[in-house]
């Protein structure tokens, strides 16, 4: 029986500090977004997932240490997400394109 040797990875605290700043800055920029800046009516809800994707990925790679962590763990939270993903289109094409039941409602 093989055992890996793999040792855990202790982030510095320069690391964790430029990921906590670019979060910090990534908040500041949906905020501006949100309040200042006009963003036509699809696109505005396509910037604000695509900067909390960029948000969620910083938090899984560096404080959730997928980043140096075995690739299989990084593979199973992809997976996880796109199944989640899969599940809420399946439910939103049932439910966009049902008729109502009660037409009062």
């Amino acid at each position: 029986m093989s055992e890996h040797n793999h040792e855990h990875h202790i982030s510095t605290a320069g690391q964790l500090w430029a990921v906590g700043t670019a979060l910090f800055i990534l908040t500041i920029i949906t905020v501006v977004f949100a309040k200042f800046v006009a963003i036509p009516p699809p696109f505005d809800v396509i910037t604000a997932i695509s900067i909390a994707l960029v948000k969620a990925f910083l938090v899984a790679a560096f404080f959730m240490n997928l980043y140096w962590d075995v690739k299989f763990n990084a593979m199973l939270l992809i997976m996880a997400v796109a199944f989640f993903i899969l599940m809420i289109s399946i439910t939103l094409l049932d439910t966009l394109y049902r008729n109502d039941v009660v037409p009062s409602f």
